[in-house]
């Protein structure tokens, strides 16, 4: 195992080190109320038990980027990071009423069939719904309190907190372009800028450029240093989002651990549907209003709409596209102002993010 291989996997057992930690003060907190609030831990438990760790490692290489040193900040700011994603992905998963997340039941389906198992009165999915709610919000207050005690110099802590706070608002204003625009349904004239528009706020930010940003603020990086992460963060961030869309209509469930077509049923209007519904003929509209969005889409429907993203040559534009926005990626790297380790790090980082199958 080479050192960068050695240092990432470090991080990753000092990141679940610290979520294990929290969680299990958190416990104690919740314990304090009622021994029927621990259902709500288990749950947060295990959906951060999962997931790639990308927004730790990408804050830990901006920290690095700028000379930080401490594993234990890292680690910590880690955590912080995932229980925020945890905070978005069960709130997502609400809003856009998806069953399965990590090839587990979503948060609220989780409740809802335990509700359902027990018996209780009234709905179920109103019940799933609330708890999965509360899980989110407990998730943001927990991060923001691991943030706050990641141990890190207080001057450099206040800097850290204006990106964090900064990337907590400007996502939820992307969850409401990301929810308007399904609402809306949006005409194919500037879809593919709308488009653009919610993944950069929804997710390419949050996921590369903010994490970054933190832990460059948290090892006191200088204005050029930040200017160039950021140029670094943001083309990948998009690439990254983009890449996930396309695993959204093609991946393998068993890799993804999402049905296929799940981003069809759920109506979601990605550069994909944006691009084809420009590009496409009068009936390929027709067949994107009747298909798209639809919660019964079955296996045909959701290989007619795929067919059609294919055959109208947007699912190769995307990929065009993420090509190019990786190009621009590693050439903000090859000239940024950063340590020679964090320079390597970080362009292996550019693969792992856009090269991947879930």
């Amino acid at each position: 195992m080479d050192a960068h291989a050695a240092r990432a996997q470090a991080l990753r057992r000092g990141v679940q080190a610290e979520l294990d930690a929290v969680l299990a003060r958190q416990r104690g907190v919740l314990a304090e109320v009622a021994p029927e609030t621990e259902p709500l831990v288990d749950a947060v438990a295990d959906l951060v038990a999962g997931g790639k760790r990308l927004r730790p490692s990408f804050c830990a290489w901006g920290y690095r980027a700028a000379g930080g040193q401490d594993g234990a900040v890292e680690a910590r700011v880690g955590a912080a990071l995932e229980l925020f994603q945890a905070a978005a992905l069960i709130h997502d998963d609400v809003m856009d009423g998806s069953d399965t997340r990590r090839g587990m039941p979503a948060l609220h389906r989780r409740f809802a069939n335990a509700h359902a198992a027990e018996g209780w009165s009234g709905s179920c999915e109103r019940f799933g719904e609330a708890a999965a709610i509360l899980a989110g919000d407990l998730c943001l207050a927990w991060s923001d309190e691991t943030l706050t005690s990641c141990g890190a110099d207080p001057e450099r802590l206040v800097a850290a907190r204006l990106v964090f706070d900064r990337m907590r608002t400007q996502l939820m204003a992307g969850q409401y372009l990301d929810v308007l625009e399904q609402a809306s349904g949006g005409a194919p004239e500037g879809a593919d800028d709308r488009a653009l528009r919610v993944l950069r706020w929804k997710s390419a930010k949050y996921t590369v450029e903010h994490p970054l940003l933190i832990g460059a603020a948290l090892a006191g990086a200088d204005a050029a240093q930040r200017a160039a992460l950021s140029a670094y963060g943001l083309p990948l961030g998009e690439a990254f989002q983009l890449r996930d869309d396309v695993l959204g209509v093609y991946g393998d469930p068993a890799v993804t651990g999402k049905p296929a077509g799940d981003d069809l049923r759920e109506g979601k209007r990605t550069m994909l549907v944006a691009l084809a519904a420009q590009r496409g003929s009068a009936g390929d509209a027709a067949l994107l209003a009747s298909l798209l969005g639809a919660p019964d889409l079955d296996d045909d429907g959701v290989a007619s709409l795929q067919d059609l993203i294919e055959r109208t040559g947007s699912l190769a534009a995307v990929e065009q596209l993420i090509d190019d926005l990786v190009a621009r990626s590693r050439a903000a790297l090859s000239g940024a102002p950063v340590t020679e380790e964090a320079r390597a790090a970080l362009g292996e980082l550019v693969s792992i993010a856009t090269a991947r199958t879930a």
